[in-house]
Formats: C-alpha cells, structure tokens, sequence
C-alpha cells in the first residue's frame, strides 16, 4: 500500500499529547483534527440514539429533519433536532435473525423504504408498497433524486430498478464471464445525481456502471483488492466515491463517463495517492485518488453536498472525514463501542 500523502494525518499519532485546541473528549467520545492541516472542521457530538439490538443501517431524509436507522425486524425514524423517536415500523413476517439492512427516504421525505428479503415501502405506520424479486437479503437501497425509481442490491448478485409508480423492475445481473471469484453478490448501490446511471459495489472488489434507461453494464471500475462495501456519486456525479474491505476508499473520475463517453471496458485503478495520469482499456473511467489510513474495513462512505469532504466509516471504530481533493484527513472521530460504522451526510458540514 501506498504511503499516505505529505501532511496526511500521523499513523502513530498519540492522542494524549495532541494540543488541547486540536481535541475535544467527552466520557465516550474523542474528536482529534489532524495537526498538519488547517483547522476548518469543529465536530462535536449532536445524540446519542440508544438502540436494543445492533444499527445495520443508517439514512438522512433530504431535509435533514429526519434520521432513519434499521435494526433487528425493525426501523426507526427521529426527529434530528429533539431526538424523539417519531416512528418504529415493524416486519412481523421476518424471521427474528433477519435484519433491516437498508432504508431509503423517497426525496420529498414521505415514504421510507426499508429492505429485508423483500423492499417495504411505508407511508407513516402503513405499508404502502412490497417490492419482491431478490432471492437473497437485499444490502442496499437508493432513490433516484426525483422520487421515480427505486434501486435495491442484493447478494444474489443483482441489482434491480424499481417504479414507484407500477412496481415494475428491471433486474441489473452480474453474468461476468471471468470473475474474479464465484461471490459477486451486490453490497452498495447508488444512482448519479441526474438518475441516468446506477453505480454498484459487490464482494468480488469490483464497481460497476450501469445504464439505467437500458439495464445495460457500461463500465467496470477495478482498482479495490477486496470488496467494495459502499459506493456514493459526487453531487455533481463527475466522481464516485467507493469504499471496501481493503481499508482504503477511492475516488474515480467519471466525468467522461457521464459527459457521454459510455463504454464498457476494464478500468485498472491508479495504487497511488495522487492523480493518476495512466490510461484505462476501453474504458473512460479511472481512479484517482486513494485515502489511506483506515485500520480496518470501510464498510460506509458519504459524501457532503458541497462535495468538500468524504466521510468513511470503518471497523477500526473511526469515523474520518477526508478533504476530498488532497485525501487529507480533517478529523478523526471515535465514540462506537463495536465495529462497524456507518456514516450519513445530508448536508454540508
């Protein structure tokens, strides 16, 4: 692995003799700002939101008024501001060992969707819509921004785009003829911004690029050397962000890409921490950028609407936010008990 670029937050950084001015400690918490970077972020604690069994899951409404989180058979909606437990939707049909993995607020905040097995779609306390086809636990779920379509991907190794209008879908299959190992099951999905493309990260490390209007694979994206467990567009969708269990989260270029340079070829991902300057095979795609410095696997990344920062949550129990142009940590945030974390952006910080 490439080492971290000039400046990057110190690997053997000792808390205890950071300046006081550059941390912030609670009983249970610690926010430490690099001390080679210019201070721009202050992160305090907002909730603690307690829960009775483990949060897979969590999703802003796109107000920010509202947090959805999914558990155990259940889902929860608070109130952002006064941490009042607003909903609990309950799946009586799941099997007890069966968690909430994914939930999604449509854009005008009025339904929520939440995926098991199957997709529910809840409008208040009501069931509204039930969404089936996966043959697996569905692991992700994303909104295009106009409230149309629905897509869902599943460790069946596929993804499918849903209408919210007649509850069609239209199903995104990996059929690789060479994949890299017999696990390609779909772990993140994410539309870009103008709804024309759907991005997906599975467990064969791989991110794909698919069109929306045709279903069709129109790149693969490869550069991870494990799996990739989250992906996010920029919100000007000339980036994707993707994170994975090789620790490091990515950047990749796609500008190309979504100013109609379509191709489906293999991308090989730039190993370094600056821009890469090499050429990809077919494809008009590459990564640009690595942040390093994760100590376990990133199961989750965000991206700020200001496109400013990228915030990756690990089992190393760190939250790190990342200046997205230099991949230079801001801050390092750890309060979590457990791995795993999960981090959501509504706005910009």
């Amino acid at each position: 692995m490439a080492a971290n670029p000039p400046g990057s937050f110190p690997d053997d950084l000792d808390i205890d003799t950071v300046p006081p001015e550059l941390k912030k400690y609670g009983s249970d918490w610690f926010a430490v700002s690099n001390p080679n970077a210019k201070r721009v972020l202050d992160v305090s604690p907002m909730h603690t939101l307690m829960h009775e069994s483990a949060v897979c899951c969590v999703r802003f409404s796109a107000d920010g008024k509202f947090l959805a989180t999914g558990c155990s058979r259940t889902a929860q909606i608070y109130d952002t501001k006064t941490r009042v437990k607003t909903c609990v939707l309950v799946n009586d049909a799941a099997d007890e060992d069966l968690s909430i993995r994914s939930v999604c607020f449509s854009p005008d905040g009025k339904y929520l969707a939440t995926g098991t097995e199957e997709i529910l779609v809840y409008l208040g306390h009501r069931i509204r819509n039930v969404f089936y086809g996966h043959q697996q636990e569905i692991s992700s779920l994303d909104s295009s921004a106009d409230g149309r379509l629905l897509v869902s991907g599943s460790h069946d190794n596929t993804a499918r785009i849903w209408s919210m209008d007649d509850g069609t879908s239209k199903v995104l299959t990996i059929d690789d003829p060479d994949p890299l190992n017999n696990d390609a099951g779909i772990t993140s999905v994410a539309f870009s911004p103008n709804a024309q493309f759907v991005a997906t990260g599975s467990l064969d490390s791989v991110v794909r690029i698919w069109d929306v209007a045709t279903g069709q694979l129109v790149e693969r994206l490869r550069g991870h050397r494990d799996g990739v467990n989250s992906v996010k567009f920029t919100p000007d969708g000339k980036g994707l962000v993707s994170g994975s269990l090789d620790k490091t989260v990515k950047y990749w270029d796609v500008s190309a890409l979504m100013a109609g340079g379509v191709g489906a070829g293999l991308v090989e991902g730039h190993k370094g921490s600056a821009p890469a300057s090499g050429a990809t095979e077919e494809g008009s795609s590459q990564s640009t950028i690595d942040f390093t410095g994760h100590k376990g696997h990133v199961p989750s990344v965000a991206v700020s609407h200001d496109g400013q920062w990228v915030v990756s949550g690990s089992e190393d129990r760190n939250v790190q936010f990342w200046d997205s142009r230099s991949a230079m940590v801001q801050c390092v945030l750890q309060g979590h008990k457990d791995s795993g974390v999960f981090p959501s952006l509504w706005a910009s910080v």
